[in-house]
Parts: structure tokens; C-alpha cells; sequence
């Protein structure tokens, strides 16, 4: 059965980090940038964790195993261990394994996270298409990832060596901006070969189980900073999620968001988790929260008022998304957003 299409998003009276049990957290734009903590998440997690909620680290980064995850974060100030931490090498490795015999090799394209997952699973990782490869795994494996390594994988999927990719996110947040993702490399390889490969990582049910698996969650949340992962996850999987806009998703994409990219909840970064969620009330066909009003006229987003920037922008969610119905808001939202700084 099809979820009816969101509208706007919801309210909370009760803190987020006391309705929900645990939190899914995305972590590249979400608790760090670049290796370096985002703004505000650090202290936000300490308080969450201490008020009770749970937090596991839900990644599409398939570079870093879960022991090196969870150093960095304790390094940055958030205690966390490696069982805390599922990546989508994590959920690749056990795809394979389900269809490839035991202790058979797989050809990796990537880095160290995805050899760790797939011994794990009992596979062996090798590096050559001479290897005589069962699979071909590949997972980001940063900015320096050999170009040769695609040539390998090229010569294997032509022989009709099964390809399997960690996630196809096409872009990954860094210290100084906007990189190319695990999607770019896929896509080369894609280009190359003809060929399509069984995908594993956010928004895909193969994520969504592993994560289901690891954390045992009975009322979730999906944190994250991606429409197209995080949020299309969380709908996937018919949980409630929080958008932060410390990441890649910005304010004319939200409010362009198609039905499964829309949140239950829009926030600037994770003090999210410590407030309730203030309620978009609908009055005579327009939208209010805050000080806010937000309606369409003329074909055009309108916003009046004044108050704070996330309730203007939670009111223009509610009057885009209405509009939008079950499909994309055309609507350019230039001006009203830049009217709240965003």
C-alpha cells in the first residue's frame, strides 16, 4: 500500500530525543564535514545519548571500517563504538554473500572499510580481475583511488563477474565544499561497461535491513542531510526521519522535494533532537508557523511575517509540498528563501 503524500511537516511536543528510542545518524554532513565536527552536533549527541536515546551511525561511506568510525567520533568528543556503527559496506558485504558461495573471492574497488566487511562475511578480497573473482565490490575509496582500479573492474564485469556497489551517491560533503562520490566512480565503470550493478546503500532495503539488524530500534528515527538517501530511506522503510541543513540539501531543494524526499522534520543542525518540533497550523488555506504565514497566490510562494528563519522555512515546506501534491513543486522559491537568510 502506497504512503499518502506528505504535506507539510509534523510537530512534536515531546523533545525528538525522548520520542524516539534511537537515532539513525548519517555522519558525513550531518556530525562532521571534512573530518571536523559540524557546529553544535557534538554537544547535541552528548545530550541526547545522556537523555536516554540511542545513537547508531548510519553511513553510505563505505571507506572508513567501524572501529576507525567510532575513534573518530570519540576523538571529536561523542563516545562511540564500532558495533554503534553500520556502513553500506556492511550491508554490500552480506548482499554478496547471499549469492556467492562461501569463502569465494571478491575483486574490491575501495578501500579498507570494504575489506573488513567482506571478511567479515567470510569472503576473501582481492585486487585483480585475474584473481578469479566470484564478485566485484565497489565502495568509495577516497580522493586518491587509482584510476586503474575501474580498468579492473571493467575486465571482470566483461567476463560476467556479478558488480555490486556499496551506494551510487553521486556527491559527498568535504572541509572545503562538494566532492565526487562513490556514484561518480560507478558511473565510470558504468560507462565503460554497459552494465548495471545491485546496490545496496541508502535509500535501498539492503541498508535498511542491515541497519534494522545491528540497532534492533523499536521506534527509529532517520537523521540525515540527503533527500535522495537519507529521507528516501527513512520513506522506504516507513519511519519518521529529521533533515538537518548542515549538509548537502538546501532550502530550494527541500521545498522542491517530491513526496518521498519529504521529512517529518526540518531543522538547522542537530539541536533538532533536543527541542520538540513546532506545529504548521492550516488557517483559511495558508500555512503558519511561528511568526510566520506562507501561502500561494498567483502562482508564486508567498511569505509574510517575521520570527525565526526554520519557521518560515517549515511554513513554505507546508504551502510547496501542498501545492506539489504527489509530485515536485515547480514553484521557485528564490525570493521568499532568501528573505529568511536561506
Amino acid at each position: 500500500m502506497s504512503q499518502p503524500s506528505r504535506t507539510r511537516p509534523d510537530g512534536s511536543a515531546t523533545p525528538l530525543h525522548e520520542a524516539y528510542d534511537t537515532a539513525l545518524l548519517d555522519l558525513d554532513g550531518v556530525v562532521y564535514a571534512g573530518g571536523e565536527a559540524i557546529d553544535h552536533a557534538v554537544d547535541s549527541l552528548v545530550t541526547a545519548r545522556d537523555g536516554g536515546m540511542h545513537l547508531a551511525y548510519v553511513t553510505n561511506n563505505a571507506l572508513r571500517t567501524p572501529d576507525a568510525v567510532a575513534g573518530h567520533l570519540t576523538e571529536l568528543g561523542v563516545p562511540a563504538e564500532a558495533a554503534e556503527v553500520i556502513t553500506s559496506a556492511q550491508a554490500v558485504a552480506r548482499l554478496i554473500s547471499e549469492q556467492v558461495p562461501a569463502g569465494a573471492r571478491v575483486l574490491v574497488i575501495g578501500g579498507e572499510g570494504l575489506r573488513v566487511a567482506l571478511r567479515e562475511r567470510g569472503l576473501e578480497p582481492v585486487e585483480s580481475a585475474d584473481d578469479d573473482p566470484a564478485a566485484v565490490a565497489q565502495g568509495y575509496g577516497g580522493p586518491d583511488l587509482a584510476w586503474g582500479r575501474f580498468a579492473e573492474a571493467g575486465y571482470a564485469i566483461a567476463r560476467g563477474v556479478p558488480w555490486f556497489a556499496s551506494n551510487t551517491d553521486l556527491t559527498i560533503p568535504s572541509a572545503r565544499g562538494i566532492a565526487p562520490g562513490n556514484g561518480a566512480a560507478v558511473e565510470v565503470v558504468r560507462i565503460a561497461t554497459g552494465a548495471d550493478p545491485q546496490v545496496a546503500g541508502k535509500p535501498l532495503p539492503p541498508m535498511h535491513r542491515e541497519t534494522v539488524l545491528r540497532t534492533g530500534a523499536k521506534r527509529p528515527i532517520v537523521v540525515g542531510d540527503r533527500l535522495d538517501t537519507d529521507i528516501e530511506g527513512a520513506f522506504n522503510g516507513g519511519v519518521d526521519s529529521l533533515l538537518v541543513l548542515t549538509g548537502v540539501t538546501d532550502g530550494a531543494q527541500l521545498l522542491a522535494a517530491e513526496p518521498r524526499h519529504r521529512p517529518t522534520y526540518v531543522d538547522a543542525d542537530l539541536r533538532g533532537l533536543l527541542t520538540g518540533q513546532p506545529e504548521v497550523a492550516v488557517r483559511d488555506g495558508e500555512f503558519v508557523c511561528g511568526g510566520w504565514t506562507a501561502s500561494v497566490r498567483d502562482e508564486a510562494l508567498v511569505l509574510d511575517g517575521d520570527g525565526l528563519a526554520m519557521d518560515g522555512l517549515r511554513a513554505l515546506c507546508a504551502a510547496a509540498w501542498t501545492h506539489g501534491g504527489d509530485g515536485a513543486c515547480a514553484l521557485d522559491g528564490g525570493k521568499v528563501l532568501a528573505k529568511l537568510g536561506l
